[in-house]
């Protein structure tokens, strides 16, 4: 199942592995390069770690139908809520991943932060902007309080740790 998290780049079916230019290689570049947590069977929230972190998984790892979520006006990391067999998630595995956001930016010490939503495939980066700068339509808002889930360990297929 990790595998196929870290595979599917940029299919348009969540059941289906990607086989692409922008496959990542090896396990431990999405671990050295993001936060990894599963709010429930089948889910993974991504965030990323730095303004590199944050271009590679909102240009490379994230696929058109994964949920991306910022927080609204200040710093923090791009996050990317992924289902991998196929289900739409329900509120509060939206919440939650809104709510990684918010833990993972500026505002993580504030209250009720407004965060921004859509799907990956309308999240762009301008030509010349800076690394971890880009642009979104189609946002919704929704407004939740910082938390965060204890982080997943990933493991090769042999079982060994990352």
């Amino acid at each position: 199942m990790i595998r196929e998290i870290l595979y599917y780049t940029s299919c348009h079916d969540s059941a289906n592995l990607c086989h692409g230019p922008d496959m990542i290689e090896d396990l431990s570049t999405l671990r050295r390069q993001a936060f990894v947590y599963q709010p429930a069977e089948g889910f993974f929230i991504i965030a990323g770690r730095t303004s590199n972190d944050n271009e590679f998984i909102s240009l490379k790892v994230a696929a058109a139908d994964d949920l991306w979520f910022h927080v609204r006006g200040m710093p923090g990391s791009h996050v990317l809520l992924r289902s991998i067999n196929g289900l739409e998630p329900d509120k509060k595995i939206i919440e939650i991943a809104a709510a990684t956001a918010v833990w993972h930016s500026k505002g993580r010490n504030g209250g009720i932060t407004p965060v921004s939503m859509t799907q990956a495939r309308y999240v762009s980066k301008p030509s010349g902007s800076p690394k971890g700068t880009v642009c979104i339509r189609n946002e919704k808002v929704i407004k939740v309080r910082p938390a965060v889930l204890p982080e997943i360990k990933l493991r090769d297929e042999l079982g060994d740790k990352i």
